[in-house]
């Protein structure tokens, strides 16, 4: 077979699918549970709402770009590619290396979260390690199984997480808020933003973003990919960044703006940061959640765990099919789901985790932390790499020669990814745990 000639299951995945895969890899209830009180207690307090407004905004403006390259280059391999045919092969190449790196870090990062979560669950003495590696099983088969089976096993994850979120959030804004009201200027306003310490909110809140590029990645597998990515792209943005800004300000709202940092230092004081999350929903709903909740963040990082296996899966077979890797990469099932390469991920998987099982390490406080933190730095280089080729490439091609698509939108978020870049090495501890 020419790997040249190889392709992944075409018209397999509409605006829905795609959506579905992107939701999954933001995981929306573990970065509420677990990135946002953090980010009250450590960084800006109440105004964090308003700090993930911000980051929504710098990522739509850095959308812009990325979807109109994406009218014009359609491949699984996404930003590797969109760099190499903007800032050169090389560059394409070593950013194809960082991006599997981001994307295999993260999703092990996930794992460490996932096993401690599922052994807390299931309190039968069986290490975390064991869940992960059982997962992990699961994990390859519904990989290979088709890129449809995998949306529809994500969707219903998804729609169980969000659906909880929403509801406390619509019934507390309904309600009229908690005991100091809702404090919209408490959240929203330009104080609100730059008190404390903004710059870690806006850290974790570029970080609850990451995955959204996935969008691109499942271009070739997507009906009318020129129409259904950039949908998918743009809604994607404006959910994400919807559900966190809105969420996290029901939130601060239900413990009361003035009492919010108090109630997130608490909790992570207390080391189990969910408390802050899960003590207003089930004061709301009653204590049955206390039960349920946790299922959903374990569905919640599987889902993750699923939708960064497909992205790395895919970015392997595009190398593969591009010769930067041995030609086996690019072996596709009867159901044209790129079977291989997702097996020699779910290895890189094993070799990233199984130190940390024999170290016997603490799988939040050492590979969550640690991986989490290195990924997000990784995938902001991403960001960036992509914006500048982006407006260099249109300056030369000049397929498109909009001024707002290709120059000014791309620049604008370039220099606020290049801003969220700067602060997250300022506060790089923070974010790895130390």
């Amino acid at each position: 077979m020419d790997t040249r000639t190889a392709t992944l299951k075409p018209n397999a995945l509409g605006v829905l699918g795609i959506l579905f895969f992107v939701l999954s890899a933001q995981a929306p209830l573990t970065g509420i549970a677990g990135a946002m009180p953090i980010a009250i207690a450590l960084g800006n307090g109440p105004g964090v709402p308003a700090a993930y407004a911000v980051a929504g905004l710098v990522i739509l403006l850095f959308s812009v770009g990325f979807v109109t390259m994406g009218r014009h280059v359609v491949n699984a391999g996404a930003f590797y590619t969109y760099i190499g045919k903007g800032l050169g092969k090389t560059a394409g190449r070593v950013s194809a290396g960082v991006a599997l790196f981001a994307y295999c870090t993260i999703q092990a990062a996930m794992y460490g979260l996932y096993g401690a979560t599922v052994s807390g669950l299931i309190p039968i003495g069986v290490p975390w390690w064991v869940w992960t590696l059982v997962t992990m099983v699961v994990v390859q088969v519904l990989g290979s199984a088709g890129i449809e089976i995998g949306a529809r096993v994500l969707a219903v994850f998804v729609l169980a997480e969000f659906s909880i979120l929403l509801v406390f959030g619509l019934v507390t804004l309904v309600s009229g808020g908690g005991p100091e009201g809702l404090g919209v200027g408490a959240s929203f306003s330009p104080s609100a933003l730059l008190q404390g310490a903004p710059g870690v909110a806006l850290m974790f809140a570029v970080a609850s973003m990451f995955g959204f590029e996935a969008t691109a990645i499942y271009g070739e597998e997507a009906r009318e990919p020129r129409k259904t990515v950039p949908r998918a792209t743009y809604l994607a943005v404006v959910v994400v960044t919807g559900f966190f800004a809105f969420t996290s300000w029901m939130l601060v709202s239900a413990h009361g703006a003035s009492k919010a940092v108090d109630a997130a230092g608490a909790a992570l004081g207390g080391g189990d940061s969910t408390v802050f999350v899960f003590a207003p929903i089930a004061e709301q709903f009653g204590g049955w959640v206390t039960s349920v909740l946790p299922i959903l963040l374990a569905t919640s990082l599987f889902a993750g765990i699923l939708a960064f296996h497909n992205s790395a899966n895919r970015y392997l077979f595009s190398l593969g099919r591009d010769r930067l890797l041995h030609s086996k990469v690019c072996s596709l099932n009867k159901r044209k789901a790129p079977w291989f390469a997702g097996f020699v991920q779910t290895v890189i998987a094993i070799v990233l985790v199984v130190p940390f099982a024999v170290a016997g390490q603490d799988p939040v406080l050492t590979l969550f932390s640690w991986f989490s933190g290195v990924a997000v730095l990784a995938m902001m280089v991403l960001y960036l790499l992509t914006s500048a080729s982006v407006v260099v490439f249109f300056r030369r091609t000049r397929l498109d020669t909009r001024p707002w698509q290709t120059m000014i939108a791309p620049g604008l978020g370039a220099l606020g990814i290049a801003g969220a870049i700067a602060v997250i090495l300022a506060n790089f501890t923070t974010l790895i745990g130390g």
